[in-house]
């Protein structure tokens, strides 16, 4: 077995982190599709949903756990655009270059390691990310390591440093730029949950799940913190330095680890927590939990497979998910399912039920995407060992995303054909729930109105902490909501009387303010519509940031150089050459 790369300069390497150059929704020769923003919401879940679209962008978390983990002075570069990432390469002397990327960007890594060899001669090369199971990855970029899995451990292999030390966890919030109606939400302190992540990868190890594939497949998993006490305490320190009291939960299956998640409950109890987490978690977890522990949790809002009808996925056996999403939506928390398109027994006489069912879950949100075998997945092999898998010459691998074209034959899908099912299960979805913010809105006013008067003081704080936002910002949005659907009868009328139900509890107050603000977003929603129509899209801002040791690093380099003063009639030598 080889040995681990050492750098030889040890925690003195100078690192420069870097996602993939943009921009990102258009259509360009290093791979960037416009169908494939950098956006998750708008390229997977509400793509079709227009002015009612969540826009928002999330940075690269892989890339800022590394960097927070590093003792050598090391700068993270986060949605650059390829004029800035040359402008970096020229102006510092970095001794390791590392990027992060999905396969689809192959492209565009290929062309960052061209441009670093140019710039950077002398630099290491280091790539990593789900491109890293891409097979014969090696023979497309010119990288000196190719990364799989962990890429904590690796650096600090890399650097010298104690592999098994405890993880520092960056402090950071969950997403940024959040649009939605036409109109962009402020960054300020404390509006965005903070970005948690607990474990890497996925125990139950699902056939197509390409982050359990990375992190050692089924029934394995990289816990960064393994109490509830040692992620107690991270969150209260995310709680203190970036005033909030939400949590993005990045956790494949959160729930899955009982022992942990209890404990925190325990903490959170004990403590007077009044947490929100937003969790990734699968049914049939969900199922082994009580209301009242979730409650106690403080889980908001679940995204959860659902996968397709009568699938044979054990995480679904057994459990009613149409039941499982009512109730979940009942007592307040949103759900926010996922749905394949393309499974072996979808066929196109049967893709029509297949599609309904998946709707009539009604989930606030839900996501779908083709079936799609990555490198590296248990589906991505039993394709392989069938032939079935489609060659170079057949597809394009930026097009291989989850939402344009499948990369093998289909038993019963005509190829082309993909896209046209997974379209109408998008429309179909909005045609009949409406907009996702409607069913937010509707689902919030449910958990307020439950738990309100709770007996447990510190639940009900959680609820009279969110109730400003559901009776003001929610209540306007569904006002504005059914003045735009004034036209559409069946929506006008399920709109109408959500609307209602937050007059009746809320009274007159919100009465007036949904009405007022209302009328502002109504035209905030017209003009986003003209601008959409437009063809405009939305880009992400550019990150650069310096860990503490970067920081000291440049500082010697700006202190100005102190020139030796000699004694009266000397003089000194500037060149220790001769003229």
């Amino acid at each position: 077995m080889p040995s681990h790369p050492v750098s030889p300069l040890g925690n003195k390497t100078r690192v420069l982190l870097t996602s993939v150059f943009g921009p990102y929704a258009q259509d360009d020769e290093f791979g960037s599709r416009t169908i494939n923003p950098m956006e998750l919401y708008q390229n997977q879940v509400t793509r079709v949903q227009g002015v009612f679209s969540l826009r928002m962008f999330h940075r690269s978390f892989g890339l800022m756990l590394m960097q927070a983990n590093m003792d050598a002075p090391c700068t993270l570069l986060d949605f650059p655009t390829r004029d800035r990432f040359i402008e970096v390469l020229r102006e510092n002397d970095y001794d390791l270059v590392g990027i992060s990327s999905i396969m689809t960007n192959i492209g565009k890594v290929a062309e960052m390691c061209r441009l670093i060899r140019q710039h950077l001669p002398q630099a290491t090369i280091v790539v990593g990310g789900h491109i890293a199971n891409f097979g014969g990855i090696e023979n497309c970029v010119d990288a000196d390591h190719i990364v799989k899995g962990d890429g904590v451990r690796w650096f600090r292999r890399y650097l010298g440093q104690d592999e098994n030390a405890p993880v520092r966890h960056p402090v950071t919030n969950s997403g940024h730029g959040t649009r939605i109606l036409g109109l962009k939400l402020p960054d300020k302190p404390g509006s965005t949950a903070a970005m948690l992540i607990p474990s890497v990868g996925c125990p139950v190890g699902c056939n197509f799940c390409s982050t359990s594939a990375m992190f050692g497949g089924k029934g394995k998993s990289i816990n960064f913190y393994e109490t509830g006490d040692e992620l107690f305490e991270v969150m209260c320190r995310l709680e203190s330095e970036l005033k909030v009291s939400s949590f993005f939960v990045m956790d494949e299956n959160f729930l899955f680890h009982r022992k942990r998640a209890l404990r925190l409950l325990e903490l959170m109890e004990a403590q007077g927590k009044s947490w929100s987490l937003y969790v990734f978690s699968s049914a049939k977890v969900i199922r082994s939990y009580s209301m009242e522990q979730l409650i106690g949790l403080g889980i908001s809002w679940v995204w959860m497979g659902l996968e397709g009808k009568d699938s044979q996925y054990a995480k679904l056996s057994r459990i009613d998910t149409r039941e499982l999403v009512r109730e979940l939506r009942d007592h307040g928390i949103a759900v926010l399912g996922s749905s394949i398109i393309g499974l072996e027994e979808h066929r196109p006489d049967n893709l029509d039920e297949v599609i309904d069912y998946a709707v009539s879950h009604g989930t606030d949100f839900h996501q779908f995407m083709l079936y799609t075998p990555i490198p590296g997945t248990p589906l991505h092999a039993e394709h392989l060992a069938k032939g079935t898998l489609l060659d170079d010459a057949e597809i394009s691998i930026p097009d291989i995303h989850g939402q344009c074209m499948f990369n093998f034959r289909h038993a019963h899908i005509p190829a082309g054909q993909e896209q046209h099912y997974l379209l109408e299960a998008f429309q179909r979805d909005f045609r009949v729930n409406g907009p996702s913010l409607a069913r937010l809105a509707e689902t919030s006013l449910k958990g307020w109105q439950r738990y309100k008067d709770h007996k447990n003081p510190r639940i009900r704080a959680r609820y009279k902490g969110d109730v400003s936002t559901i009776r003001t910002v929610y209540a306007a949005a569904v006002w504005a909501m059914r003045k735009w659907y004034q036209e559409e009868p069946a929506m006008a009328a399920r709109l109408d009387g959500l609307l209602k139900g937050f007059y009746a509890e809320f009274g007159w107050i919100t009465r007036a303010v949904a009405a007022v603000v209302g009328r502002y977003l109504l035209r905030k929603m017209k003009a986003e519509e003209a601008r959409l129509a437009k063809g405009w899209s939305y880009e992400p801002q550019t990150f650069f940031e310096k860990n503490a040791q970067a920081l000291a690093l440049e500082r010697r380099r700006e202190q100005p150089v102190q020139k030796p003063v000699a004694p009266l009639g000397k003089v000194v030598p500037t060149n220790a050459g001769p003229c």
